[in-house]
């Protein structure tokens, strides 16, 4: 089974996207340490809070520059969650200045829900907190075996935009229509919570486990 570094950012709990690793069947340990995240085989950057804050310490404890050689270099498999798909970006309105990771050609941006209302007539408020249907744009290996369009739990107040299209595998609708989920060669990420999303969230879980077992047995057979 594939081993996983759950990159620890300071912010969020760590310890429920851990949890859902063991749950089925894979190692998953909380580290910001360098060499342990070097030897993992796939690595989850989740989170919740300010994009700044978490990329400052993903700065100073080496993990940023680290994830862009690995992932963005060597095509270690990574999955970003919630606050994690923002900080693969260049940047975030949020914390305008601070640079992103720069892994995915995009930028995080505000939420516009002014005047805007729901499918039943209430009005939008930020942030948006709940269950919401995401919806596939193409196909994607995260989402085998899940109903093509399945709810999941969401918690952000901003959102991704992207330059090129072909990133994007699912969207999901408040106010505008939302990039909820990328999917490109080793990088994916959700906007969503899988680790709070119970049966679907497991199985996106494990989907992004067997991919990263699949990455490991081409790189053992070279």
């Amino acid at each position: 089974m594939a081993k996983f570094a759950i990159i620890d950012c300071g912010v969020g709990n760590l310890r429920s996207v851990q949890k859902i690793f063991e749950r089925l069947g894979a190692e998953a340990v909380i580290t910001s340490d360098p060499s342990e995240i070097t030897n993992c085989d796939g690595i989850v950057l989740p989170g919740v809070g300010a994009f700044g804050d978490a990329m400052v310490k993903l700065e100073a404890n080496g993990s940023a520059d680290l994830i862009r050689k690995l992932s963005g270099v060597c095509n270690k498999p990574l999955l970003g969650i919630c606050l994690g798909i923002q900080l693969l970006g260049r940047s975030s309105a949020e914390n305008p200045g601070v640079k992103g990771l720069g892994l995915i050609p995009g930028n995080t941006v505000d939420i516009e829900i002014a005047d805007k209302i729901d499918w039943i007539g209430r009005k939008l408020t930020l942030p948006h907190i709940g269950w919401n249907n995401v919806k596939p744009k193409r196909s994607s290996q995260l989402f085998e075996g899940l109903e093509r369009e399945t709810d999941f739990y969401f918690v952000h107040s901003y959102r991704l935009e992207i330059d090129d299209h072909e990133w994007i595998s699912a969207t999901v609708d408040y106010g505008d229509e939302i990039i909820c989920a990328i999917d490109r060669d080793n990088i994916c990420a959700t906007q969503f919570h899988p680790e709070k999303s119970q049966v679907q969230g497991q199985r996106l879980i494990k989907n992004f486990i067997s991919r990263t077992e699949l990455a490991k047995k081409a790189h053992c057979d070279k």
